[in-house]
Parts: structure tokens; C-alpha cells; sequence
């Protein structure tokens, strides 16, 4: 894998007013070193085998490798994949909580790539993050009151009207003022999300990662939450990169759609155009699982057999040719990695197959 940016490739705007992107990625990937067990040598003598026990080689797991996305002002782009595809890793390397192995990370025109912790403090409270685990997200020792007053003393608002805009801060997202007491397990986890929520408001960022916010929740509160942060978005003027594998929440809430396979972006579309014209056949296999309302409708099934490779040992060629339904497939998809190319619909697609 080449560390050298690469282009973004087509795909749809959100909007044709010629606005740039407020964050761009070019080829980003993030890898984390680890250990793994030598192979078992065939005839090897026991002390040979022990010794092989007791000794571990060095490793790469890829867990986010080449993706170059933009994400617009006032947008939502929903990213979905499979638990393990590498979503998460990516959100947090967008936001720097994770520094990127390679490529290039722009927010509003500014390369952050190389960054330091102190030339990047002035840009954190622009780029928030609401964690899945509304709990594990929030200190327990502190009051909800004393975690979002935390951040506006680490940026330095809202001096002397504090516990103002905490009480005011807890209202905008529908709890009461007086909860700033009272402390994190003294809440529902909706309760708990809708605090996390108003932290990261506090600062008054542009940009925010939503890393599976609703996930952790009951269906009925799903909802809700949902519903909130599209009010938020609505007023703020917002701009979401909203992670999920739930597809119908993606759909309802995405403008743009990504989709993630094995640390790599595979399809790229607007929402509708995703939904109703899947060209991957990944794509088109999880779309497929999401249940019907109405039981009489009929849609075929795409069943992916075996599991999803390990990133430590990632295919030749493309990285789904394992599972991938597609009778019949060139030998392109076992030797050549497909990059992502624009589709007609003004979406792209990373597919030896759809192209």
C-alpha cells in the first residue's frame, strides 16, 4: 500500500452551489502493529514447536486502508458496513483521536494531518465525536453538570455563566436543567446519550462524528435520539458522519451513503439512489437482510457464505472475492484490487464486476 494521497474519486454532491468539502480524506489508512503466533513448521521437532510457541511475529491488521471520501457542509454522510469493517477506526482518525498510518486528513481547507496535539486543540472544538456507549463515554466520579462544564474550561467559554449554560445546554436536548447534579447512573442510557450530546454542543463544533449513537439503546428510544440530532442539525447547521450497521437509520438520516468492506470504502452513492440501486454485490447483500413491513412483499435473499477475511491476511485482488455471490467472476477480482470508479448515477464503485 502506497503511503502517497490519492484522488478522491467522482462521486454525487449534495448540493450544486459549488461548496468544497469541509473535510476531505485522500487514500487515509490507520494500521496497528501486533503479534501474532508463527505457523506451525510441518515435521518440526518438538523443541523446534516450543520454541515457536513461546515467540511471536510482528503483524500489521489494517484496520482502515486507502479510503478518500468528502463530506460536505450541512450534510450527512452515513457510513455502514459489518462490525469489524473499520467504521469506528475511521471516525476517530477523521477527528485525529487516532493518528493516520498514511494519506491526508483536510478540515475547511486545512491539512490536519501531521498536526500536533497543541496546534490541533483550536480545531477540536469544531470536530466533536458522540461515542456509542453513552455510559462508558461520561465519568462516573462527575456530575453530567461537571462533564460539560469540563469542556467549556478546556476551551475557555462561557466564562462566569457557566451553570447557565449547562442548565440551558441540558434543555436543548430535552432533560431538565436540574439534572446538572446529578451523576451519569442516575440515568436512562437515552438520558445518558442526550448528555453526551449536549457536551459535545457546548463547544459549538461544525463537524461530528456519530459513532453508532443509538446502537447501545432500546428501539423506542432509538427514535428519539434520532430525531434530536436532526433537529440539532437543522439549527446548527451541523455536519454529520453519521456511523451505523443499522441500514434503515442510515437511510432515514444520510443524504450520502458509504459503504465499508475490510477497511475500505466499496460503494459511494446518494441515499436514495443507493437503496433503490444497489451496484455492488455487497451492497446489494445487506440490503437485502433488512426485514420487510409489509409480510406479503417478497425480496430474494443474497446469503454471503464463509466470514469475513482477517485483516492481518487480507485476500489477493479483491478484498470480497471470497464471499462474493457473483458466479463466474473475471480473474481480475483475484489478482487486481478494484479501485473506486464513478457509476453513471453519479455515485462510485469499487467492483471488477459492476464496472
Amino acid at each position: 500500500m502506497s503511503a502517497t494521497p490519492q484522488p478522491a474519486a467522482p462521486a454525487e454532491r449534495p448540493t450544486d452551489d459549488g461548496a468544497r468539502a469541509l473535510v476531505s480524506m485522500r487514500g487515509v489508512s490507520k494500521h496497528f502493529a501486533t503479534k501474532v503466533a508463527w505457523p506451525r513448521p510441518q515435521g518440526a521437532s518438538p523443541l523446534a514447536r516450543l520454541r515457536r510457541a513461546f515467540t511471536r511475529k510482528s503483524a500489521l491488521v489494517r484496520a482502515v486502508d486507502d479510503v478518500s471520501l468528502d463530506v460536505f457542509p450541512g450534510e450527512t454522510l452515513g457510513l455502514v458496513g459489518e462490525s469489524g469493517c473499520g467504521k469506528s477506526t475511521l471516525g476517530r482518525t477523521l477527528v485525529r483521536l487516532l493518528d493516520p498510518s498514511a494519506g491526508q486528513l483536510v478540515f475547511d481547507g486545512r491539512d490536519i494531518t501531521d498536526l500536533s496535539q497543541a496546534a490541533l486543540r483550536p480545531l477540536r472544538r469544531q470536530m466533536q465525536m458522540i461515542f456509542q456507549d453513552p455510559y462508558a463515554s461520561l465519568n462516573p466520579r462527575m456530575t453530567v453538570g461537571q462533564a460539560i462544564s469540563e469542556a467549556l474550561e478546556i476551551h475557555g467559554l462561557a466564562v462566569g455563566e457557566r451553570p447557565g449554560k449547562v442548565a440551558a445546554l441540558l434543555e436543548r436536548v430535552g432533560l431538565r436543567g436540574d439534572a446538572a447534579g446529578r451523576y451519569p447512573h442516575e440515568f436512562s442510557g437515552g438520558q445518558r446519550q442526550r448528555v453526551g450530546i449536549a457536551r459535545v454542543l457546548a463547544v459549538e463544533p461544525r463537524f461530528v462524528v456519530c459513532d453508532e449513537p443509538v446502537s447501545a439503546l432500546d428501539v423506542s428510544i432509538q427514535a428519539q435520539i434520532v430525531n434530536l440530532l436532526q433537529d440539532l442539525q437543522a439549527a446548527e447547521g451541523l455536519t454529520y458522519l453519521f456511523i451505523s450497521h443499522d441500514l434503515e437509520i442510515v437511510r432515514h438520516v444520510s443524504d450520502r451513503v458509504a459503504v465499508m468492506y475490510l477497511g475500505r470504502v466499496v460503494e459511494l452513492a446518494a441515499a436514495e439512489a443507493l437503496y433503490r440501486q444497489p451496484r455492488h454485490p455487497y451492497t446489494q447483500a445487506l440490503l437485502s437482510a433488512i426485514p420487510q413491513p409489509n409480510p406479503a412483499a417478497r425480496r430474494q435473499r443474497v446469503i454471503l457464505e464463509g466470514d469475513v477475511p482477517s485483516p492481518l491476511t487480507p485476500p489477493s485482488g479483491c478484498p470480497f472475492h471470497p464471499r462474493c455471490p457473483v458466479a463466474d467472476k473475471p480473474r481480475s477480482c483475484f489478482t487486481q484490487l478494484p479501485v473506486l470508479q464513478p457509476t453513471p448515477t453519479g455515485g462510485a464503485v469499487a467492483c471488477h464486476v459492476a464496472e
